[in-house]
């Protein structure tokens, strides 16, 4: 479906932790707007290891930005979307904190839960990020990709909207 809506995009990587409330308020909603869909990540205490303490999350600026913005444009084809807020995190953060936050508005509100997840499967999957776990032990490791992040983004390119 081509969207015939001007989108309004914001992307923001940084380190400071940001509000879920700042988000929403960000998306300006109009008398057009009956949805406003969103998912914020969180550092949690286990991941490909059972004792993490914290993620380095690590980007190239300049590159991450533009990628994360070709989403957006992406999602903003698909569906019927007023706006777009894309925060991601950088730095160390720890358990609790929020990594990502997405949040979409939208005349109808499966456009806005799909948007947001589709979004989301990207991110996961094919945003230039690098994450380290930091463990209770003092060590880091790396983050694999998972293969069921793979199968979530392969549902987009099967899915017509």
């Amino acid at each position: 479906m081509q969207n015939q809506i001007h989108t309004r995009i914001q992307v923001r990587v940084q380190t400071e932790p940001f509000d879920a409330n700042q988000i929403e308020q960000a998306l300006q909603t109009d008398s057009q707007i009956g949805a406003v869909a969103s998912f914020i990540g969180r550092v949690r205490d286990h991941g490909d290891q059972p004792d993490v303490v914290g993620l380095v999350l690590e980007h190239y600026a300049g590159m991450t930005e533009q990628v994360l913005v070709r989403y957006c444009q992406q999602a903003s084809q698909r569906w019927p979307l007023g706006a777009i807020v894309l925060i991601h995190r950088v730095g160390e953060l720890r358990l609790g904190e929020p990594i990502v936050g997405v949040a979409v508005s939208s005349a109808h509100r499966q456009d806005a839960f799909e948007a947001v997840q589709f979004l989301m499967d990207f991110l996961k999957h094919d945003a230039p990020f690098w994450k380290r776990e930091l463990l209770a032990s003092g060590v880091s490791a790396w983050v694999e990709q998972k293969t069921s992040d793979q199968q979530q983004l392969g549902r987009w390119s099967q899915q017509q909207t």
